[in-house]
């Protein structure tokens, strides 16, 4: 074969491989110097009291368990008051100025902070009180907005905590109630607890506390008008004066039944009986998944929650001079020796 004839074969070879090696690029789908698109990563807030809270992890959990891992395909925007609520506002409207594809916002005034901030950003609320009557949607099956999520409101809860608390103090005539009028997870809170006293057979002592000034002299009349007991809605005053409604329990010997939160007994309250923080919160993690998947908030019904803690602090009690009967100790999910 002469040199110029072994050329052109060359050249004809080189061609064809050419060729062939373009189809199969072609086949790959994209070239070598083109990257590949990263996966968006989504982003979304978190308004929070604290970064101490069990239930954060909860909610962490359940996003794992829906395929969301943080920092891998999903980042959060921490923002936590820890004990300072002046700066609620202020997080509130930073979070709105981010590129959010969803805001998770915990309990009733920061949800009312984030929905005076933002008509447009999913929302996803929990332990929103009364959410109907606070504005937030149009109604559970429909929330109509941009707003939805996990309520802390169920029929059954102010009557459940009376009655455990009568099964309590055996004998007990009259409980006395400490709420907020102005507050209307409290007024909704008492009509309930007034509507379980008339059938449990119990005169409820009604306790008005407006500002955190009335707390001493709420607790002197429970004690002159010889309540048995006290129950305690959630709300601005049961969380902001936590400790000084304990030493107030304490002080008047009144066994106390509180809502607000699982840190009540922790810190000397005697019962508290409220939905399942965890479950509530793994809850909220599935709204966020559907978010970030394509619902509307609009669309997806507010759910109520379905599993509930009792914890029972057996010190308090003994400090109270109480035994607990044993077919109440049964009842709890939790007690504190």
């Amino acid at each position: 074969m002469s040199g110029a004839t072994h050329s052109l074969t060359r050249r004809r070879f080189v061609k064809s491989a050419g060729v062939a090696g373009l189809g199969l690029l072609a086949g790959c789908g994209r070239l070598p110097w083109q990257a590949e698109a990263p996966a968006k990563i989504a982003q979304i807030g978190y308004l929070a009291a604290n970064s101490t809270s069990p239930a954060h992890q909860a909610f962490r959990e359940g996003l794992r368990e829906l395929g969301w891992i943080e920092g891998q395909n999903i980042l959060i925007e921490w923002r936590l008051t820890e004990g300072r609520e002046e700066q609620v506002p202020q997080f509130a409207a930073e979070l709105a100025r981010l590129p959010l594809d969803a805001i998770v916002v915990v309990e009733t005034p920061r949800i009312h902070a984030v929905q005076q901030e933002t008509r447009t950003i999913p929302v996803v609320m929990i332990s929103s009180g009364d959410p109907v009557s606070n504005g937030f949607v149009a109604s559970l099956s429909r929330p109509g907005g941009n707003i939805t999520g996990v309520s802390n409101i169920a029929p059954q809860l102010s009557g459940k905590r009376l009655e455990l608390l009568k099964e309590t103090i055996p004998g007990a005539s009259r409980v006395a109630i400490l709420w907020d009028p102005t507050d209307p997870g409290n007024l909704l809170a008492f009509q309930e607890t007034q509507a379980a006293a008339e059938r449990l057979a119990i005169h409820l002592q009604s306790l008005e506390v407006r500002d955190p000034g009335n707390l001493s002299g709420a607790f002197e009349t429970a004690t002159r008008k010889r309540a048995d007991g006290v129950v305690i809605p959630a709300g601005p005053v049961a969380f902001n004066q936590r400790m000084q409604i304990v030493e107030l329990t304490a002080q008047h010997r009144l066994p106390a039944m509180y809502a607000q939160g699982r840190l009540d007994v922790e810190v000397g309250g005697l019962m508290w009986y409220a939905p399942s923080n965890a479950a509530v919160y793994r809850r909220a993690a599935y709204y966020v998944d559907r978010i970030l998947k394509g619902a509307k908030p609009a669309d997806l019904p507010v759910e109520q929650p379905r599993e509930f803690d009792f914890v029972i602090n057996l010190r308090t009690a003994q400090a109270l001079g109480l035994t607990i009967p044993r077919h109440v100790l049964l009842q709890a999910t939790e007690i504190i020796q």
